[in-house]
């Protein structure tokens, strides 16, 4: 395009009439400028090549045209808390259906709930969490779970608190498991997002597993989530000198300020409640992780219902 306009001559008059040309075969504002800018560089490496300035003082004609960016101030994606609830209530029909096992409806459930409560991110953080340092949080004076550099896409150390609610739920994925197993398994949990497509309320899309994240920040607005210490949990806005060389927040005071606006956040649905209550009951000789078992209590008497697989029963005692 370059040579058949110039056709060896280069002047202002060639390269207005190349500059006009080049507007109205291309649309795209991305379109004018790659072309602008090759061709514009064509003329410094003429400049450099006859070492002659002239070549590239031409560049002046062929700046792109200056346009108004369409500025985006906030993210379309509206996360509620119902939203997230919705998502738990999904996963336990899945669950009470018979299309998930126990290890993995827990593990569906740990990563939604836990995302939302700590807005940590799902693949940089969450995916890298170890069974030992859950074990060592709810072990803990201070119900924190301590995340390394490595762990965090900033890499930056930080702590994570506990909310009561989580409790029962990691207790449940740290039964029987080795400290150096990955807590959660993401790609299964990704999976899952990804076939039962369930829908935002407030604007239509489906939930992706980022949007834990997005509902910690958006509902910390809700609930006016200490800015310092909502920045220190999320990782997020600690690029200053004052997070470089002044503060260390350390892990008691971290859970007491997130509790102090936390503290009255209920995520977890009723049948969530009810499930992981019936099966600490469930004696531990009855107990198969992948088996939906339900208990019922009554006078003194536990009574497994909604089986769907054999459960051998405790052998009894002759006497």
């Amino acid at each position: 395009m370059f040579w058949d306009f110039s056709k060896g001559v280069i002047s202002q008059k060639v390269l207005n009439s190349l500059y006009q040309n080049i507007l109205e075969k291309y649309k795209s504002k991305d379109s004018w400028n790659k072309v602008l800018n090759f061709v514009r560089s064509y003329l410094k490496h003429l400049s450099r090549l006859k070492l002659d300035s002239r070549y590239q003082q031409f560049t002046l004609f062929l700046e792109p045209p200056k346009y108004l960016k369409e500025r985006k101030t906030i993210t379309s994606r509206i996360v509620t808390r119902e939203d997230i609830e919705n998502v738990v209530v999904h996963i336990t029909n899945a669950y009470q259906k018979g299309e998930l096992d126990y290890t993995k409806f827990m593990n569906h459930v740990g990563i939604v709930l836990f995302g939302a409560y700590t807005g940590q991110r799902v693949e940089a953080t969450i995916d890298k969490l170890t069974v030992g340092q859950a074990r060592m949080a709810l072990h803990s004076e201070v119900p924190v779970l301590q995340v390394a550099p490595d762990q965090d896409k900033i890499r930056m150390e930080h702590y994570v608190p506990i909310h009561p609610d989580l409790r029962p739920i990691l207790e449940q994925l740290i039964l029987h498991r080795d400290d150096g197993e990955r807590l959660f398994h993401y790609m299964s949990y990704q999976q899952w997002i990804k076939r039962n497509k369930v829908t935002l309320s407030r604007t239509g899309k489906h939930f992706v597993s980022s949007d834990t994240r997005k509902f910690a920040e958006q509902y910390g607005d809700i609930i006016q989530w200490d800015q310092s210490n909502r920045a220190y949990i999320l990782t997020h806005g600690v690029s200053g000198v004052d997070w470089g060389h002044y503060k260390h927040p350390l892990p008691e005071f971290v859970y007491q300020a997130y509790m102090k606006y936390w503290a009255d956040t209920r995520l977890v649905p009723p049948v969530l409640e009810s499930i992981i209550s019936v099966r600490m009951e469930i004696p531990p000789y009855l107990k198969n992780d992948s088996n939906q078992c339900l208990a019922k209590k009554s006078n003194n008497e536990t009574t497994i219902i909604a089986a769907p697989i054999r459960i051998s029963a405790k052998p009894s005692q002759s006497s």
